[in-house]
Order: structure tokens, then C-alpha cells, then sequence
């Protein structure tokens, strides 16, 4: 095991791309990568996790001269990626070209609870979550990236508000605002859906 003191810093090594040495960077990737990976995985359908994640690094590289060491770098590269996601479904919606089976591992979490708090007196049906979790994904797939991210963020992972406002680089009144109507616009498709299905 490499003794922790003999390693460079993070910022040892952005000072050795900056000077010329290109090549540093990968070790950056190495040792933040499981960190972007996970991050990408929670709000993104499995096909897309490998390509988003390599996007993520395009997109620190390009922007390293910009970072100025106020937060640690991790956290930098962790706004990167939670806009990299948003910018993920922002495209998505553009062409709404969202697969109902993609739903991605925190919402299948959520989606759990939800049925399993809400939803006892129809669990006798054999398909209910499953078709539960699909509604989720095609109400979802409805909202804009902007709804969708903050959504994810602030009541699927449940963060803070001034968490996700960080990590989206939005103001944390944008992010209450947002938040609120989100919730709310997603609501209002789940239930003009669940009554629909109740009156057929």
C-alpha cells in the first residue's frame, strides 16, 4: 500500500496538467472515478452510466483552469457530473425519446417506498409495481430536465436545498421555487393518470 504522504494532492496534480504535463490527469480519473460513476449511476438508465461518466472527465479537463481550489476538488467534479446528468435529460426531452424501461436505480428505490407505504391495498396485483415503477419513468420523462434533476435531487436522494443548489450551480431560491412546482406538476401527472385508470 502506496504511503498516503508520498501521494499528490489533488491540487499537485492540477498544477502538474496546467504546467504542460497532460498525461497527470489520469491519475485524477483513477482516483475520482467510482465517485462520478456513482453519482451517474443514481440518475441515469444503466446503458448511458459508461459514456456520461467519460463525458464527465471531457468536461473537468476542459474546464481544469477554471477550478480555483475554493472547494475541494471532488466536489467540483461532482457539480460536473450532476449537470452532465441534467444536460443528459435536458437532451432527452428535447427529443423525448425516453425508453419507459429506463428508470434508474434511486428512482426504483424510491418507487419501493412509495408503493410499499402508499400502496398495500393493491399489492395483491401480481404487476403493480412494476407497472408503478413505469408510470414513474413516463411521468418523469414528461417534466423538463430542470424539473427532473431537482426532483431526483432534492426528494429522491434528499438533499438539502443548498446542497442541490450547489451541485446545479442554481440560486437556493431558484431551487425552492423549482422544487416546489416540480413536485407538484408530477403529482398532477400521476394522478390524472391513476384516474384515468380508474375510471376505465
Amino acid at each position: 500500500m502506496q504511503n498516503d504522504s508520498l501521494r499528490p494532492s489533488d491540487a499537485q496534480i492540477i498544477r502538474q496538467v496546467l504546467d504542460g504535463n497532460v498525461n497527470a490527469f489520469e491519475s485524477l480519473l483513477r482516483r475520482h472515478e467510482l465517485l462520478v460513476q456513482k453519482i451517474v449511476r443514481k440518475h441515469l438508465p444503466s446503458d448511458d452510466v459508461e459514456e456520461t461518466t467519460q463525458d464527465v472527465f471531457v468536461r473537468a479537463y476542459q474546464s481544469l483552469p477554471t477550478f480555483k481550489g475554493k472547494s475541494n476538488f471532488s466536489q467540483w467534479l461532482s457539480s460536473i457530473a450532476v449537470r452532465a446528468c441534467y444536460d443528459y435529460w435536458r437532451k432527452a426531452y428535447r427529443s423525448k425519446e425516453v425508453p419507459m424501461s429506463a428508470l434508474a436505480q434511486g428512482h426504483r428505490e424510491w418507487l419501493d417506498e412509495v408503493i410499499s407505504e402508499e400502496s398495500k391495498q393493491v399489492r395483491h396485483e401480481e404487476g403493480s409495481q412494476k407497472e408503478a415503477r413505469e408510470l414513474l419513468d413516463w411521468a418523469l420523462g414528461k417534466l423538463s430536465a430542470e424539473d427532473r434533476m431537482v426532483l431526483e435531487l432534492v426528494y429522491l436522494e434528499g438533499l438539502s436545498v443548498k446542497e442541490a443548489a450547489e451541485l446545479l450551480g442554481w440560486s437556493v431560491a431558484n431551487v425552492k421555487v423549482r422544487s416546489f412546482r416540480s413536485k407538484k406538476k408530477l403529482e398532477k401527472l400521476l394522478r390524472g393518470v391513476m384516474g384515468e385508470g380508474r375510471e376505465a
